[in-house]
């Protein structure tokens, strides 16, 4: 963060994007859980999955030189797990933030004021037959998402009930993919321009961490692998005036800052994680 009275180009704020995916879930181990699940559309994490997140927000709060101020989630529960996890290590007390023994947020002591959380349905799976097959998801188009459960799942404390969505509902099923595409990188920048000068993560899909690396990272091409709790870094210069009204410049996502992501650059090798 760097801020200036005398050079008016120096930027205010360095405003800082996490785009993270879920972490492991359980239909990818158990084939069969589908068939008996009573949303076969809505699959949680397994215990690994959950390590995996709690780990993930260990790694962030370590190793970024930034807080993470605001998370903004997905509805669907392996997001919601995820972020669950994630926020906990993130707002773990100094006596439990390092402790080894600790690999889930069972038993942590966090501090939920560190972090505000809110739901936002444009972060959601890319809602067609691509991403969600027909035989599991919902017949009549209803994914049936409660807010209130939704936030039952996240930490007590740090549920940020004035944000105003994005997305008020889920997009339409069926989307196409190019407009899915579309939507993750563009809810990203109305989510940054609503918190201009906080740092923010954003819990989510594959193909949500994909979009954001095709529009932010330079030079990227195809996007081909987003492991679990994969994550793309990107920033942008933030500008105040005197009125409290800001300019930013684009977002740019340094090629360090994707971590387990596998991407081809125009003219070049591929980047692996």
């Amino acid at each position: 963060m760097a801020s200036s009275d005398s050079d008016p180009k120096q930027p205010h704020f360095y405003q800082n994007v996490v785009v993270m995916r879920h972490g492991d879930r359980i239909d990818s181990f158990e084939p069969l859980w589908t068939s008996t699940a009573a949303r076969p559309w809505d699959p949680p994490l397994v215990e690994a999955g959950k390590v995996r997140a709690f780990c993930t927000g260990r790694k962030l709060r370590n190793q970024f030189g930034f807080p993470i101020h605001r998370v903004f989630v997905s509805p669907f529960l392996r997001c919601l797990q995820t972020a669950s996890e994630v926020v906990s290590a993130l707002c773990a007390v100094a006596d439990h933030q390092d402790d080894p023994n600790d690999m889930s947020s069972q038993g942590t002591v966090i501090d939920p004021s560190k972090i505000k959380v809110s739901i936002e349905y444009g972060l959601c799976e890319m809602l067609n037959s691509r991403a969600i097959r027909l035989d599991v998801a919902p017949k009549d188009g209803d994914f049936g998402f409660n807010i209130l459960q939704c936030e039952s799942v996240l930490p007590s404390g740090t549920i940020d009930h004035t944000v105003e969505q994005v997305y008020k509902e889920l997009p339409q099923w069926q989307e196409t993919v190019e407009g899915a595409r579309a939507r993750y990188p563009d809810v990203m920048k109305a989510l940054a321009d609503k918190y201009p000068s906080e740092n923010l993560l954003l819990v989510t899909h594959g193909e949500g961490v994909g979009a954001v690396v095709s529009r932010f990272v330079q030079d990227a091409d195809m996007v081909y692998e987003v492991a679990y709790c994969a994550y793309s870094h990107s920033k942008r210069p933030i500008f105040f005036s005197e009125k409290q009204s800001f300019t930013a410049e684009d977002f740019v996502g340094s090629h360090e800052g994707q971590v387990g992501i596998t991407y081809t650059q125009r003219n070049r090798e591929s980047i692996d994680p």
